[in-house]
């Protein structure tokens, strides 16, 4: 039996993908063809074998598509064959200062690499060695051009990190790639700046087919990071702008996945799971709305059925929102009505509203089975919406 969830059979998007060209990262398609997809990086010293592949364990199961690892190091590039080997997910080789290195992640086995052209010491002599060796391996290139550490030449032009600068080095190197004949590229150009970043990206994407990974670089602790984050890639996004992201926080890698997780689930670039749409509570609320909504996503969560649960504090909005859910309680005066697919059910005492929405939650996933929503939405988790 199915449980018909109200799902639509296509998510609705601001925008088309801007069309690019098609990367193969380990398997990972990258591109308009593709998903985007959720990047994160490593904190551990990659020559540390075993902690390096427990964290990039720990990162695939909270939903990262392709990791990245930092090799500024002969003893991490040693690690390098034994990391992309084991791996469960495509190992990008970031590579920094040591062309040498760009060589060794290569012949490791490593999904695609990650240069930096700005800090690589004659990084354009290179190039042709480079643009050959990847091509026999079939290595993608990441170019990533970063704020602070730009070509000498193009800072001297521009005086700062500006869009202008950012999108010519970028190209520029990009352009060397080409006459190699190579052309398995990604860009990035990163800057700490939301709004530099994003007109950075624009002025890119109109001026190659190339895919783009985007980044706030170090755009700080983790809500400020979110909220930067957020932002920029919530403007590009909506322009179908953008293949792969990453969120940088000053927090564990794990994190960084979850957030982007989120922010691509908010544009509908991916299956919504479980989703809190909570009021902010105000003097009408006649519950505690920010404990009914922390107690309700705790008990909800792992469910991996797109499930929309409103859970509303007063009688303003509360009827009408969990009437437009798959599950949802509209709380007063000491009592709560629950509603499943609009309508109600049953009216409980305030402090059986948490176990009866968890307990409706888990018949609706039984009845729905994974694998069997309408919409095409298998494998997404609950959408709660709180108000």
């Amino acid at each position: 039996m199915t449980v018909d969830l109200g799902l639509p059979e296509a998510l609705p998007v601001l925008a088309p993908r801007r069309k690019t060209r098609q990367l193969d990262v380990g398997g990972v398609g990258v591109g308009s063809d593709h998903r985007v997809s959720v990047q994160s990086m490593t904190t551990t010293l990659t020559a540390d074998v075993n902690a390096t592949l427990q964290q990039i364990a720990e990162l695939t199961a909270a939903g990262c598509d392709i990791v990245r690892v930092a090799c500024p190091s002969a003893d991490d590039a040693e690690a390098l064959p034994a990391i992309a080997k084991k791996s469960q997910i495509p190992v990008i080789a970031d590579i920094h200062f040591q062309p040498k290195y760009v060589f060794a992640a290569i012949d490791a086995g490593c999904a695609a690499v990650r240069v930096n052209p700005g800090n690589i010491k004659k990084f354009d002599d290179k190039v042709g060695e480079i643009a050959k060796a990847a091509k026999d391996a079939g290595t993608p290139i990441r170019i990533g051009v970063n704020a602070g550490s730009l070509e000498p030449g193009i800072f001297a032009k521009y005086g700062k990190a500006t869009p202008e600068a950012l999108v010519e080095s970028a190209l520029w190197e990009a352009s060397l790639f080409s006459e190699h004949d190579f052309h398995d590229i990604k860009i990035s150009v990163k800057h700490h700046d939301p709004v530099t970043m994003v007109r950075a990206y624009e002025l890119l994407a109109e001026q190659c087919d190339y895919p783009l990974h985007l980044g706030v670089t170090e755009a700080g602790p983790t809500f400020q990071g979110t909220i930067k984050s957020a932002t920029a890639f919530g403007a590009l996004l909506a322009k179908g702008i953008g293949d792969t992201i990453r969120v940088s926080l000053s927090a564990p890698p794990i994190e960084e996945v979850r957030v982007g997780l989120s922010i691509l689930e908010s544009m509908n670039l991916r299956p919504r799971k479980l989703e809190i749409v909570s009021c902010p509570s105000c003097g009408r609320a006649q519950v505690d709305v920010y404990k009914l909504a922390d107690e309700v996503t705790a008990g909800l969560e792992g469910m991996e059925v797109p499930l929309r649960v409103a859970v509303m504090g007063c009688v303003v909005n509360g009827p009408g929102e969990a009437r437009d859910a798959d599950l949802g309680v509209a709380s007063g005066n000491g009592k709560g009505q629950i509603f499943v697919k609009g309508e109600v059910i049953k009216t409980v005492p305030e402090a059986q509203i948490v176990e009866t929405l968890i307990d409706e939650a888990m018949r609706l996933a039984e009845e729905a089975g994974e694998g069997e929503l309408s919409g095409g939405q298998a494998g997404g988790a609950p959408t709660v919406s709180v108000g």
